[in-house]
């Protein structure tokens, strides 16, 4: 089973001047041309699952809520009332019959139609119920995510996801829960975050590893950052892939030979003894994509199937336009998201998650970025100050230089991005931000 190839739009060039990190006027233009106008990845599934449940997202000055329908369809709505324009939910999520304003007490259906409104027989232009309706948003599923669209006219979910629909489908991703969910406020332009995770440049230094010699010559986790052994693809519809190969021991060995973790205890889950591989640390990516293609379907990882061998061990890592980035592992799917804060363009909302597959019987912990935790101990989202939690050591090393970079790109003594080959899914990212801007999306 391969992989095929994305198709590589020519690039134009941008030089990705400061302002479009701190201009309140160029935020404004991205707002009404740009988020608009493009699905955004916003509930999940799994949390509404009764008629009546519902999940309130906000996305900049828009917050929307997710109703799960007496037939078992979803709907997204704007959350505010059709009469004086109150918020009509303010927690994450919950069970509703119908959706009462604070305010004066108007009562929505979970169909959005109003039902009741406080002296009805008032209104000069006649009785509101059953004449006004929550404004309805487009709302599609897909991986077990809920996305909505905030442009009527929109083309379907599908075919702006274009290869991201063939790639997620092999994974059965609708059944896979969450066991890390973190929330913060970041004191930095959302793209800044969107850039990071669209190139690994900064890898070998911002996630450099620190210990004995021997430590700091190991691949990060198994897996190859090198950007000339990387696979960079970039699709027409504006979103990324990066495949790093992973699984190898050569450059994660211990001073006396053997080999380090994590991979020593992933190899050994799946009947393969570290110890046959000292000396050939470059075998251990395929025995191990072997083992998992082997041993994979009697403990019930059915999606392995639907893999090509290098899913089986490498690092996917994909940039959703605008604003979702993911590394895609066999088993693990590390959800990060940047939504604009509603009134600051030098800051924005930022969601580390973590989701792992649930193959029946399977009895083994999960491990996130943010450390190991058991397979049953699903999560509530955790939402807190910055600095408050450790986001994982990778993300807590990226956090930690986004404000310095924040403070630089306000100086005039920038001049705007001087780009590297590798760093191209930010040049493409940045031009289909201007597409959008200027009409041509």
């Amino acid at each position: 089973m391969t992989l095929p190839d994305w198709p590589a739009p020519k690039l134009r060039g941008n030089r990705l001047p400061g302002h479009r990190y701190t201009s309140r006027a160029f935020f404004e233009q991205e707002w009404e041309r740009m988020w608009t106008r493009v699905w955004l990845l916003l509930g999940r599934e799994s949390e509404i699952p009764e008629a009546g449940d519902w999940q309130r997202e906000d996305v900049g000055p828009e917050s929307f809520l997710m109703v799960r329908q007496a037939d078992g369809g979803i709907k997204a709505y704007y959350n505010v009332c059709q009469h004086r324009g109150a918020r009509l939910v303010t927690e994450e999520k919950g069970h509703a019959r119908r959706f009462v304003c604070p305010y004066h007490s108007w009562a929505f259906q979970l169909d959005g139609v109003l039902a009741f409104a406080q002296d009805a027989e008032d209104f000069p232009e006649g009785d509101p119920c059953g004449k006004l309706r929550l404004e309805e948003v487009r709302c599609e599923s897909f991986a077990g995510f809920i996305w909505i669209n905030m442009d009527p006219d929109c083309v379907s979910l599908q075919d702006y996801l274009g290869p991201i629909w063939d790639d997620w489908s092999r994974y059965e991703l609708d059944t896979w829960k969450r066991y890390l969910a973190q929330t913060t406020t970041l004191p930095v332009n959302w793209k800044v975050v969107i850039d990071n995770f669209n190139e690994s440049y900064h890898v070998p230094t911002v996630h450099r590893v620190r210990g004995t010699p021997e430590e700091r010559k190991r691949m990060h986790s198994g897996v190859d950052t090198n950007y000339k052994n990387t696979r960079f693809d970039l699709s027409e519809e504006g979103h990324n892939r990066m495949i790093m190969a992973g699984g190898y021991a050569g450059a994660s060995l211990n001073q006396d030979g053997s080999i380090g973790e994590p991979l020593n205890t992933i190899m050994r889950e799946w009947g393969l003894d570290p110890a046959d591989f000292v000396g050939r640390g470059h075998e251990t990516r395929e025995a191990l994509q072997a083992a998992k293609r082997k041993l994979g379907p009697g403990k019930n990882y059915t999606h392995y199937a639907k893999l090509a061998d290098e899913q089986l061990t490498d690092a996917f890592h994909y940039t959703l336009f605008p604003n979702f980035a993911v590394s895609l592992w066999s088993d693990g799917f590390h959800f990060l998201r940047a939504r604009p804060h509603p009134t600051d363009p030098e800051q924005c909302v930022f969601d580390n998650f973590w989701y792992a597959s649930q193959p029946e019987g399977e009895t083994s912990p999960i491990r996130t970025t943010a450390g190991i935790v058991p397979r049953d101990q699903e999560v509530e989202r955790q939402i807190f100050e910055p600095g408050d939690v450790s986001l994982g050591r990778t993300i807590d090393q990226d956090v930690e230089i986004f404000p310095l970079q924040q403070a630089g790109l306000r100086s005039r003594g920038y001049k705007g991005a001087y780009l590297a080959g590798q760093e191209s899914r930010i040049r493409r990212y940045h031009e289909l931000i201007d597409d959008y801007i200027e009409g041509r999306r």
